[in-house]
């Protein structure tokens, strides 16, 4: 589980037609999919100008004026995520029912309107359940409403951001020793838990691939585990150090990638269709939304691209 940050230049290998025909075939041979050879042929530069525009959005959002900064960032997100998709399904996009975003929201903000307690709603089809279902083989369900602190509190980095507006932490770091990974028993308050019932509750989570010992809450996890696994632990990238959230809600099992699609979208929406809110969040920063989207926004620049590098390149290399 040893996970080295990365920056656009580890994207140089993709930026050649040949190599992203080797990849792709690659990928398609594990999943078994027919005719790898021509579906790789077919698809390399497809792949290869989604990472690349991906790229272009990113580069300019770091640019770009905080108004401008989620619209950007989105759209660049939604170009890599294309080109996870096509390691996993050649034929994408096969319908315009995938185009979409999957997602919704209240396009009219309510008076006294709060970013932290807004929503968007899951879709039936679009762009969201798909990578959900391709990428990460999870079922969405459809007309589920997500609240954007629940989202917020499931970004490790913002830790101590919580810490000190809300006086609370949202995460509990993992301490390391060689593969032994140990979690404070403190975490058992937080879930309410006795010692035995957390192991189960967490070896269940981890799919069984965690191995405790016997004393205290320490364990080692299979080496096949990564960011881009379906897992509650969250990897912080700045500080190195993999935690667990703690505050459990519906959302907390989600990968951190799902995360920063349903937060982008939504302040994307924002900056697009709310622009008398937008305009006074950015000038006047009345409240807590202010320090949390923009620190939130200056995290993903950085986050989005890694979690699409370590999802394109765990186990495919």
């Amino acid at each position: 589980m040893n996970i080295n940050q990365n920056d656009w230049t580890s994207f140089s290998r993709f930026f050649s037609a040949e190599y992203c025909q080797s990849f792709l075939k690659t990928c398609y041979q594990k999943n078994n999919i027919e005719n790898p050879e021509a579906k790789s042929y077919d698809n390399s530069y497809s792949f290869l100008y989604y990472l690349e525009h991906g790229q272009i959005y990113y580069q300019q959002a770091e640019k770009a004026p905080l108004i401008l900064k989620p619209i950007l960032l989105f759209y660049g997100l939604v170009h890599l995520i294309k080109a996870c998709i096509l390691t996993t399904d050649p034929a994408y996009p096969e319908s315009t029912a995938v185009l979409a975003h999957g997602v919704s929201t209240r396009k009219r903000k309510k008076q006294n309107y709060l970013f932290f307690q807004d929503e968007v709603k899951l879709q039936k089809n679009g762009l969201f359940p798909y990578m959900s279902e391709k990428m990460f083989h999870m079922k969405q369900l459809e007309g589920e409403k997500v609240v954007m602190e629940d989202l917020l509190q499931l970004i490790p980095e913002l830790n101590e951001l919580f810490l000190l507006h809300e006086s609370k932490k949202i995460f509990e770091p993992l301490h390391s020793v060689g593969e032994q990974y140990t979690l404070s028993d403190t975490i058992l308050d937080s879930y309410h838990m006795t010692e035995n019932r957390f192991k189960e509750f967490f070896t269940a989570k981890m799919n069984n691939n965690v191995q405790f010992s016997d004393k205290g809450i320490s364990f080692t996890i299979s080496e096949n585990f990564g960011v881009s696994n379906v897992i509650p632990l969250k990897f912080h990238l700045d500080e190195k150090y993999w935690a667990l959230p703690l505050h459990k809600n519906k959302f907390s099992d989600f990968p951190e990638l799902l995360i920063h699609y349903l937060l982008l979208y939504n302040l994307s929406m924002i900056a697009r269709y709310e622009t008398e809110w937008w305009s006074e969040l950015t000038k006047m920063m009345p409240n807590r939304d202010y320090p949390f989207i923009y620190s939130f926004l200056q995290i993903t620049l950085k986050k989005g691209p890694f979690l699409i590098y370590q999802y394109l390149t765990k186990s495919k290399t």
